[in-house]
């Protein structure tokens, strides 16, 4: 629920378990947040807001300004003197925004509200709308604000314009968690203590970037993963963006989120101009970091992920198998060892286009190489449906060799600098899909290939960030290709999906380098890392479930030794790694030795009867990846069903695993442990379990049952 109070300037919004409460002061105009925790009532927000405003009138010190730190949306200039979520420049080089509260309005749909608050801009014809919708069925806020250049002569320049500034209490101590990494070791999880200062994350990549990931939480320090309160908020983008978390002594911790603008130069918004930000999405939660992450599974499983309801097939990629030697029989071949396997679909990546001999050649080139495949794809994805499989293909659509039919016809469409050479990567460059021309030729080719081939998955790859990011045709619209650039993949994403709403699609970066919620609700899950080392991807794994569900998160099972680190794994801990999400399998299927295709093929059985579990259940991170024993369980929403993995990296002298305690069973109920003994739920819960695992890198899975 959503209420707004005129004579006090007071808006509170509700979700099932929480309120979030703010107002706007006479004067000034500026909102100023007053709550965000708890159930509250509509009396407790004024009272807070009419303290706060006491407090306010106090006469402050010179230097300071009572309401740094406090503000709903802080605007650049006057007495705001933290870094701003909102500047603008008007003519005259002026660089301070005022603004007064015009208007306010209440949707309310089938399952969701949203509250608009409308802002004229003083001195000048431009106006500000702050967006904040909630959910009958989540404690999740989503915020975003627009901004309209009402004049008919004046041009604004737009420096800063982020989603949301995200207020916390006002603790002693404010914890940060956020996500780290680069290549081939995404989504580390970090924890740091604030200090009196700024911390920036963020991507300047023009995509969301293996570096960082859009997302924080906040506690006090005390949180454990099920006890405790926790903020966190994350950003809808898939671009560069920027999070911004500021603390000055004696005020509340204030993190801002919102595009990557910054230093790339103005936006300029000309007359009858209207820009929109992306969402940021905010939550408390008073369960832990836990609890938190099952608010924000739930909340992506319900209302950003498409089809979240259905379980993703096992697949087989040819990639590890084949590499770019690609062709007919041997794709034929590696299906029929795959269908054996028990696989569901058939992927082929890289190597079925253009001149696609290496990485240096081809890219742009989407027709079927027939030296290949003499009839095209139709032969094959006939056999692999035949064999009782669906049929995915690799593409990678934003980037272009320079050896290659496209750049050659068309070397203006790449970004680039005139007078300069673009600077390569990977030996590719990366297509302006700022360009209309060139976005309406990329779903030309993607919809001409999915219509002439009856295909269920596409693995969407993009393997490098951006560099020279110029238009030399378009000096005016340069600096707009860091949004337009993922404005227009998501609009070639969104047509695909309502034209061929049969496919599937798997958002890669180069790994997980294009992993946010912006991505997700444009395709069905992600490939987390090209790490496929299993120890090091519980670590990948561990990071990844703080914000993002199970049921998105891409694992394969690959072959020894691992191209990352060499590492020799069992092929069992492999498994049990890669079946805590969506399980496939990436190996040179022939070269397995009968018994590795046989336990490989029992294995995949298991996690057929138990992935409605892992994909769609509830998980519990029962203590964090080390090279002692940790595990991670998953439950249903029912608690009749769950799964526990549990691991161990090394054995140290001759200890035993200590008792595992699991989460989220019936308390009074009794479970069948892997179809044998039955115990408690009190038991399991309150004294845990200790498999047997012996030696370095040993795993065991736990499939538990309600007993009737």
């Amino acid at each position: 629920m959503i209420s707004f109070d005129p004579a006090s300037g007071v808006f509170l919004l509700d979700t099932p378990g929480t309120s979030y409460a703010a107002f706007v002061p006479d004067g000034d105009g500026i909102p100023i947040h007053v709550y965000w925790g708890p159930r509250i009532g509509a009396g407790d927000a004024r009272y807070l807001a009419f303290k706060t405003a006491e407090q306010f009138a106090v006469e402050w010190p010179c230097f300071r300004s009572p309401a740094n730190g406090h503000e709903e949306y802080p605007l650049d200039g006057r007495l705001q003197f933290g870094r701003s979520a909102l500047s603008l420049e008007f003519p005259g080089a002026i660089r301070s925004t005022e603004w007064t509260l015009s208007g306010h309005e209440i949707d309310e749909n089938a399952h969701d509200q949203e509250l608009r608050l409308w802002f004229d801009v003083s001195h000048h014809d431009v106006s500000v709308t702050l967006h904040y919708r909630v959910y009958d069925d989540s404690d999740v806020i989503d915020r975003w604000v627009s901004l309209c250049n009402d004049s008919a002569s004046e041009a604004v320049d737009v420096h800063r314009f982020d989603s949301a500034a995200w207020v916390m209490p006002e603790w002693a101590v404010h914890r940060m968690s956020h996500l780290t990494g680069r290549w081939a070791a995404e989504t580390q999880l970090r924890r740091v203590e604030l200090t009196d200062s700024r911390l920036v994350l963020e991507s300047r990549r023009g995509i969301t970037s293996h570096h960082a990931n859009p997302w924080f939480a906040m506690d006090d320090g005390t949180a454990t993963e099920t006890y405790g309160d926790v903020y966190s908020a994350t950003l809808h983008w898939s671009g560069s963006w920027r999070l911004l978390a500021q603390r000055e002594l004696d005020e509340p911790a204030q993190v801002l989120l919102g595009w990557g603008q910054e230093d790339f130069g103005p936006r300029r918004l000309e007359p009858g101009d209207r820009l929109q930000t992306p969402v940021s999405s905010g939550l408390f939660s008073a369960r832990g970091h836990g609890g938190a992450s099952h608010a924000w599974h739930d909340y992506a499983l319900r209302h950003v992920l498409p089809s979240s309801h259905e379980v993703r097939p096992v697949l087989f990629n040819s990639w590890e198998a084949t590499g770019f030697s690609v062709d007919e029989a041997g794709q034929r071949a590696l299906a029929r060892q795959a269908a054996d396997l028990g696989c569901e679909l058939f992927v082929l990546d890289d190597g079925w286009f253009g001149d696609r001999a290496s990485d240096r050649a081809g890219l742009g080139d989407w027709r079927v190489n027939t030296d290949r495949f003499p009839q095209g794809l139709g032969p094959l994805i006939s056999e692999v449906h035949a064999l009782g499989m669906g049929f995915g293909l690799w593409i990678e659509p934003e980037m272009v060799n320079p050896d290659s039919d496209l750049y050659r016809a068309h070397p203006e469409w790449t970004y680039q600098f005139e007078g300069r050479q673009p600077a390569a990567m990977r030996n590719q460059l990366v297509l302006n899909l700022a360009r209309l021309d060139v976005a309406h030729w990329v779903l030309g080719e993607l919809d001409a290939l999915l219509s002439a081939n009856d295909i269920q998955f596409v693995k969407w790859d993009m393997n490098r960030p951006f560099a020279d990011a110029g238009w030399p045709g378009e000096p005016d619209r340069q600096q707009r290709l860091w949004f337009d650039h993922v404005t227009g993949v998501y609009a070639v994403l969104d047509a695909l999906r309502t034209k061929h709403p049969g496919v599937a699609f798997e958002a890669c970066s180069g790994g997980g380098g294009r992993v946010d919620l912006g991505m997700m609700a444009r395709t069905d899950q992600f490939w987390v890392s090209d790490n496929t080392d299993a120890v090091d991807r519980r670590y990948i794994q561990h990071g990844y479930s703080q914000l993002y569900p199970a049921r998105t998160m891409a694992c394969w099972v690959t072959d020894l030794p691992t191209f990352i680190n060499k590492r020799r794994v069992p092929l069992a801990y492999r498994f049990h790694v890669a079946m805590a999400g969506v399980l496939g399998i990436g190996g040179d299927l022939t070269a397995w030795s009968a018994a590795e295709t046989a336990e490989a093929a029992e294995l995949i059985e298991v996690y057929k009867r138990i992935r409605h579990v892992v994909q769609l259940g509830r998980v519990h991170r029962l203590g964090e990846p080390s090279r002692s024993a940790s595990a991670v369980q998953y439950v249903t929403s029912d608690a009749d069903e769950a799964v526990v993995f549990v691991y161990r990296e090394a054995q140290q002298y001759d200890s035993l695993v200590r008792p595992i305690r699991l989460r989220g069973l019936q308390a009074g109920g009794r479970y069948r442990l892997d179809g044998g003994e039955v115990v408690s739920g009190d038991v399991l819960m309150n004294h845990g379990i200790a498999p047997v695992l012996t030696g370095d890198y040993a795993s065991t899975l736990i499939h538990l049952r309600l007993v009737r």
